[in-house]
């Protein structure tokens, strides 16, 4: 069963359905990701209810029993995986330059679309970062490397940000210092991280606003952001390609200066004349940053 068919069978008997089933079948409606990925006790305490509970409205539904409903939504999060607009492999002979520069294209144009299919994300996004106190932007290995250019933008704008990335600390125990009225950014390229997961877990427990640049909607850290955006990392090479990525960040930053209005077109501004420091660049030859 698809998750389309899934919602379509809900939707159909919820007036049919006690109070209390109700209830959990809405949530199974809203909330499909994290039923994916949380274990059955996890899910039960979220909605204060019995394991016996879910069992039974999972068998209302037509499933064999929670496990079965679990499964079923975990391979149809595990297909929903940004399709690139071309194969991802290179041939003997083919002309690299040529087939990679169609593939970043087609990353390009995935991500594009995607951003394109909710545009109140990213109002919604701007919102958030606007309202924070300060912005985390937090990345694990060739994911920091987007993480680090946000938090660059970030910081060309004029915002309190923060960058993390593993190192002498770790991300749970950076997570520490992060408050409720924060924002977290999580940028999470395959392969996934547990310590990155449990980390996100452990901020967005305590209420932060977490928003997160993924691959799919099966990254684990997607249970734990209401503001989730997908580009599209194929590469026939190495692991992901960051062009989607980078886009992503592109957008997102224009989106918000523009925004900002005024106080964004002050920073930019201040950032421009910053680039007058002759002890830094060279002025004869085209500041700009």
């Amino acid at each position: 069963m698809d998750i389309q068919r899934l919602e379509d069978r809900i939707r159909g008997r919820l007036n049919n359905f006690p109070v209390k089933t109700r209830r959990v079948a809405e949530y199974i409606l809203s909330n499909s990701s994290e039923i994916a990925f949380h274990s059955i006790s996890e899910t039960a305490e979220a909605l204060s209810v019995s394991r016996a509970q879910l069992v039974r409205v999972s068998r209302m539904l037509g499933f064999d029993g929670y496990a079965d409903l679990k499964n079923t939504l975990k391979k149809n999060l595990m297909t929903h995986v940004i399709p690139s607009a071309a194969k991802t492999s290179l041939e003997n002979g083919s002309d690299i330059i040529s087939e990679l520069c169609r593939l970043e294209q087609a990353n390009i144009n995935e991500t594009y679309k995607n951003f394109n299919l909710d545009l109140s994300l990213l109002d919604k996004f701007c919102e958030t970062v606007k309202k924070s106190d300060a912005v985390y932007c937090m990345g694990w290995g060739i994911s920091a490397l987007p993480a680090e250019w946000l938090y660059t933008r970030f910081a060309e704008l004029g915002l309190k940000s923060v960058l993390m990335r593993r190192g002498s600390l770790s991300l749970t125990e950076q997570a520490r210092g992060i408050k409720h009225n924060d924002m977290l950014i999580v940028f999470e390229l395959p392969s996934y991280v547990i310590e990155l997961t449990e980390a996100v877990k452990k901020i967005s427990s305590g209420g932060t606003s977490v928003a997160t640049i993924t691959d799919s909607a099966a990254a684990p850290v997607c249970s734990y952001s209401k503001l989730n955006f997908y580009v599209s990392d194929q590469s026939p090479l190495f692991g992901s390609s960051l062009i989607g990525s980078m886009f992503a960040v592109h957008v997102l930053t224009s989106v918000l200066a523009n925004k900002m209005g005024t106080e964004g077109k002050n920073a930019l501004e201040t950032q421009k004349e910053n680039l007058n420091d002759k002890r830094v660049y060279y002025p004869s030859y085209g500041l700009r940053y």
